[in-house]
């Protein structure tokens, strides 16, 4: 059996800046995007942005609005019925990661396009073709659909509480140690690697560490950087055809401490912490990955991700049997609960 052929799934008009919110009309008829539009949201992000969109929207289009509460593979089945029953012909997904990923898997499995309208810069999913939802009480991900078009309103996104504008800093300096695994699997493995996605995946990467004190500013210009870094990484991703230029062993700890944790951290927080300790397991410049942490105001440690050092114990020793198809460096150093416990306390995760 031959091998499926790779697409390159990108965005076609991405609009970031101040009050851009109120030219989706305008986004709508540059994309082609005619007829009823199913808008979904979160109960919060309704308030924030998701009224005004629809009030905006339904000037030109026919609105079925949804509001939803998860981001689970049952959820996405829900909305594809309402999709079959209601005639939607494109999908606007208002929200968070919850909301902008169950969006984007109900367009795979319904062939309609969707517009992706953050309403913060806590995720590199803004712009990718990867879908992390749970199923059955597991994180998983899925092959979903890119954006047709993606709707950044630096206004709506500055006034997010800060922590999640962190959490997607974290997320972003998080591919310097993506893109490590992803060497060292080539080197080990001769996995296929992408010149262009790494590159890409690292130069956005750089820019966050590089502006990490503009960034807490909480200024637009920093906001700015940080959308900007965040599609960046998801069109990465779609280059690449895969989540490896954004996932690694950094990402694999997140996921653990989610099935273990009783109150998980944010992903981006998580995983930045996560690449603190995998630059470290690489023998690479893990304090400079923290300094930059440290600069914008993101956890470092396990006090400030709370939760408590035990978990994150357990979850680094664990992470290693999260996703087996992917090679990091988890592979290469094999951790005990003692050597995991010395990593981090090396690193300063824990005391």
């Amino acid at each position: 059996m031959k091998p499926r052929p790779k697409f390159m799934q990108l965005p076609r008009s991405v609009l970031v800046g101040k009050n851009v919110l109120r030219r989706v009309n305008f986004v709508c008829d540059d994309l082609n995007l005619n007829g009823k539009c199913l808008v979904i949201t979160g109960p919060n992000t309704y308030k924030i942005a998701g009224k005004k969109l629809c009030n905006i929207l339904s000037k030109e289009h026919d609105i079925e609005l949804e509001v939803i509460n998860e981001a689970s593979t049952s959820e996405v089945e829900r909305i594809v019925r309402i999709v079959n029953k209601e005639g939607i012909k494109f999908i606007a997904g208002v929200g968070g990661g919850r909301v902008i990923d169950v969006a984007k898997l109900a367009s795979k499995r319904t062939a309609l396009e969707f517009l992706s309208i953050p309403t913060a810069a806590s995720h590199d999913g803004i712009a990718s073709s990867r879908a992390s939802l749970k199923h059955n009480k597991w994180s998983v991900s899925k092959p979903a659909r890119a954006p047709l078009g993606v709707i950044a309103d630096t206004d709506i996104i500055q006034n997010a509480p800060y922590r999640l504008l962190a959490s997607g800093c974290g997320d972003i300096i998080s591919k310097y140690t993506a893109i490590k695994d992803w060497e060292l699997s080539n080197k080990v493995n001769g996995e296929e690697i992408s010149e262009y996605a790494s590159a890409l995946s690292l130069m956005t990467a750089k820019i966050i560490m590089d502006s990490s004190k503009l960034i807490r500013k909480k200024e637009e210009a920093g906001v700015r950087k940080v959308v900007k870094a965040l599609i960046s990484s998801g069109v990465a991703m779609s280059i690449a055809g895969s989540s490896r230029p954004g996932s690694g062993s950094e990402h694999k700890f997140s996921h653990a401490l989610d099935t273990i944790a009783p109150s998980p951290a944010l992903h981006g927080e998580q995983c930045g912490v996560g690449s603190i300790i995998m630059m470290y397991l690489h023998k690479s410049d893990w304090e400079r990955i923290r300094t930059a942490l440290r600069n914008i105001g993101a956890p470092t440690n396990a006090g400030e991700l709370g939760i408590d050092g035990e978990y994150l114990i357990n979850a680094l020793v664990r992470a290693k049997d999260i996703r087996t198809s992917r090679y990091t460096i988890l592979d290469e150093v094999n951790l005990t609960r003692k050597t995991a416990k010395e990593t981090l306390k090396e690193t300063g995760v824990i005391e």
